[in-house]
C-alpha cells in the first residue's frame, strides 16, 4: 500500500472516530459532574461558612446571658450584713464561661467584660467594678471601672438609643463578649471579624453593693 493510500486510510479512520465521539453520549453525567464539581464545592463550603457563623453569634449570645445570669446570682451570705459578691465569685463565673465554650477559644481569640452598672452618689449611672476575661485588649464600648462615679453625664449603659440604667439600692450585670471569628474553611477570601454580643441581668436579690470583695484567703483579681 503507497504512503498517500495509508495516509488517506488513517485521515478517514480519525473523521470517523470524531464522529462517532461526537454522537456518543456515555459517560455524559460523568463529565457534566466533573464541570459542575468546583461549583458545587464552592457552594457547600459556603452553606457551611454561613451555618459556622450562624452557630457562632448563637453560642455568644448564650454565653453572654449565662455569665450575666451567674454574675446575678452568685454571693457569700453574711450572719450580720448584707451577702458580699467576692473576686472568688467572679472567677468562678469566668470558670463556668470557661467551661461552656470550651471549643471556642475564648481566652485567646476573644474576651469576656463583666460590669456592675450602679447609681452613684448624685443619682447618675457608674459602672462601680469592672472585670475581664480573656488575653486580648478589646475594652468595654461604654467605660472602664468608675466611669460615671460622679455627676450624671453617664447615660448608661446598652448598645442601643435607649440606654440601660440601674435602679437606686440595686445593680445590673453587664456583660459584653467580644470574639474574634475567623472562617472556618474559607479563610483566604474572607477576612476574620469581630463579633460582639452584649447581655444584662439585675442582681438577684440583696448584695452589698459597695464594691466586688476580696476576703481572707484572697483570690487573683480579674481586672481589665
Amino acid at each position: 500500500m503507497s504512503d498517500m493510500m495509508l495516509k488517506a486510510r488513517r485521515a478517514s479512520l480519525a473523521r470517523l472516530f470524531f464522529k462517532r465521539l461526537l454522537r456518543s453520549t456515555k459517560a455524559v453525567s460523568a463529565v457534566e459532574l466533573g464541570l459542575a464539581m468546583p461549583f458545587l464545592m464552592g457552594l457547600t463550603l459556603s452553606g457551611v461558612e454561613v451555618v459556622n457563623l450562624a452557630l457562632i453569634h448563637v453560642r455568644l449570645n448564650q454565653l453572654a446571658i449565662t455569665v450575666a445570669d451567674n454574675a446575678s446570682r452568685a454571693k457569700q451570705t453574711q450572719v450580720n450584713g448584707a451577702p458580699l459578691f467576692r473576686e472568688y465569685d467572679m472567677n468562678q463565673v469566668f470558670r463556668a464561661a470557661a467551661l461552656q465554650a470550651e471549643d471556642l477559644d475564648i481566652p485567646n481569640r476573644g474576651r469576656v467584660i463583666v460590669s456592675s452598672l450602679q447609681v452613684n452618689g448624685d443619682g447618675g449611672q457608674t459602672i462601680t467594678w469592672q472585670r475581664c476575661w480573656g488575653k486580648n485588649t478589646w475594652t468595654s464600648r461604654y467605660g472602664v471601672e468608675g466611669t460615671g462615679a460622679t455627676g450624671t453625664s453617664f447615660a448608661g449603659m446598652g448598645f442601643t438609643d435607649t440606654k440601660m440604667t440601674a435602679d437606686p439600692s440595686t445593680a445590673i450585670m453587664f456583660v459584653e463578649v467580644a470574639y474574634n471569628y475567623k472562617p472556618f474553611f474559607l479563610g483566604s477570601l474572607i477576612p476574620s471579624k469581630l463579633i460582639r454580643k452584649e447581655a444584662a441581668l439585675y442582681v438577684r436579690d440583696d448584695r452589698d453593693l459597695t464594691g466586688i470583695k476580696n476576703p481572707a484567703p484572697t483570690q487573683p483579681q480579674a481586672r481589665c
